[in-house]
């Protein structure tokens, strides 16, 4: 049997179409800063680019940017106030280093003081030893006795 012979086409192709063979587009030979206003190259659905009027873009609300969260407005604001409180107690410190040392040493002259009104006496009865007193120690005692809950209390002191 004869085979049928295949022809090939010189159409333009269809788009997405892999069997036909595009022709060759054809640049426009204006340049495209030469265009007027209103009129744009325009690929057609076939493929062909072609120049055509259009209509101008309507003017479109104006993008509104997103607020800013409050986290991030607090986290702004917060640190040059946290980073000037730490260059102020820097400051401070340096200025009150002398009077912090004065202070200790204030602190351990009353530490002294106070230790040596402690072991003052301890030491003076000490030294006295057991001849030296002032005289035999004395002993009081009371007996105080009332009657009822606003009685008249009365009472004894012997003297030993």
């Amino acid at each position: 049997m004869h085979e049928p012979t295949r022809t090939r086409t010189t159409e333009p192709a269809r788009h997405g179409d892999p069997v036909l063979y595009p022709t060759a587009i054809r640049q426009p030979a204006m340049p495209l800063a030469e265009l007027p206003p209103g009129v744009e190259i325009v690929t057609l659905p076939g493929g062909y680019r072609t120049l055509a009027y259009t209509q101008p873009a309507a003017p479109g609300p104006a993008p509104v940017g997103q607020p800013i969260p409050a986290w991030a407005k607090t986290t702004a604001l917060l640190a040059p106030t946290l980073g000037g409180g730490i260059a102020a107690a820097g400051f401070g410190i340096s200025y009150a280093a002398p009077g912090l040392i004065a202070m200790t040493d204030a602190l351990w002259a009353a530490i002294t003081l106070i230790a040596a009104g402690t072991l003052a006496p301890l030491l003076l009865r000490a030294g006295r030893g057991p001849g030296r007193g002032t005289g035999p120690v004395q002993h009081v005692t009371q007996h105080i006795t009332a009657s009822g809950m606003f009685g008249r209390a009365s009472g004894t002191l012997n003297n030993h």
